[in-house]
């Protein structure tokens, strides 16, 4: 969240007159403190900087327009303000305001440009199944993007990933969430509408993590093609950026991710993920490992495992 959020709280007290009760008179009022007003341009201007805002992969630095609008959130508390509000009337809330960010802003769950996680997965298969695979693979990419907490505190760290070793990752987690399922005797499948990863674990481990069609393409219902949907949105959300084709697409994360990673970072599934110690990390890199406790359990060939800068 921008650090100017706090000192904008009294975002629209009314000033107070003041009056004197000298002489014998009404009271007269002493004019209040000059305040500076709020125009319709400054209005349309505070609109244009969340419309900034919502253009993700837009950055400061490469448009003087948006450069200024920032350098007025910082330096004006009353038009800081009014942005914040017109972000507020359109449902948005405010993670940052910054040079390395810009006007970054999420959706709240009623706000007309929320994406839901049930939409996004009708429009990639008409199977209900993949609802869960498709929010599992998102959950993954975020996990390993930033596997320890000062990862995602520090704002100079960037976490890269690979499609099939996000795969590759998931498939390690099932593994783990299959071994504590049989260690308490509950290894039979449980409904569809379970909560959290325990009934997505079956699933994702059920499926071809490849496949091709005719023409070599992933075949979108695999689970490296339902992870490749996952980082193709979050690179036409600004959320990653493209860095090669290796291991079946390379990608490194933005500042805007990782504000919205630290927006989700309580969440339980994604604790829970973080917790099955998938992602052993000890010297500043992450890796894909086998579980140390297991002898037989291999990650497959070209797996394509993602290292953190």
């Amino acid at each position: 969240m921008s650090d100017h959020r706090a000192q904008h709280a009294d975002a629209w007290s009314e000033p107070t007159a003041a009056y004197t009760t000298e002489g014998t008179g009404p009271a007269d009022p002493v004019a209040p403190a000059a305040t500076p007003s709020v125009t319709p341009a400054d209005a349309a201007d505070a609109a244009r900087l969340v419309a900034f805002g919502l253009q993700p992969k837009l950055l400061p630095a490469r448009d003087a327009e948006y450069a200024e609008l920032l350098r007025r959130y910082r330096e004006e508390p009353a038009f800081a303000r009014l942005a914040d509000a017109v972000a507020t009337g359109l449902g948005l809330v405010v993670l940052e305001v910054s040079t390395r960010a810009g006007m970054a802003v999420t959706a709240g769950e009623d706000s007309v440009f929320a994406v839901r996680m049930g939409d996004y997965a009708r429009r990639a298969s008409s199977d209900s199944a993949d609802r869960f695979l498709h929010g599992l693979a998102h959950l993954a990419v975020a996990a390993m993007a930033f596997p320890r907490p000062e990862d995602l505190a520090d704002d100079a760290y960037i976490g890269r990933i690979t499609v099939n070793g996000v795969d590759s990752f998931v498939r390690q987690a099932c593994n783990r969430l299959e071994e504590r399922a049989e260690k308490h005797g509950d290894n039979t499948d449980p409904a569809t509408d379970a909560p959290g990863l325990e009934a997505a674990w079956r699933i994702y481990a059920r499926r071809s993590s490849t496949g091709a069609t005719k023409d070599a393409r992933r075949l979108a219902g695999s689970t490296t093609g339902i992870v490749g949907k996952a980082v193709a949105f979050l690179t036409d959300s600004g959320f990653l950026q493209r860095t090669g084709d290796d291991a079946g697409g390379a990608f490194r994360t933005t500042a805007r991710y990782q504000l919205q990673v630290r927006d989700m970072a309580g969440s339980a599934a994604m604790a829970e993920l973080l917790e099955l110690g998938v992602v052993p990390v000890t010297d500043g890199t992450a890796t894909l490992l086998p579980p140390p406790d297991t002898d037989d359990l291999e990650l497959a060939a070209d797996a394509g495992l993602p290292f953190h800068a």
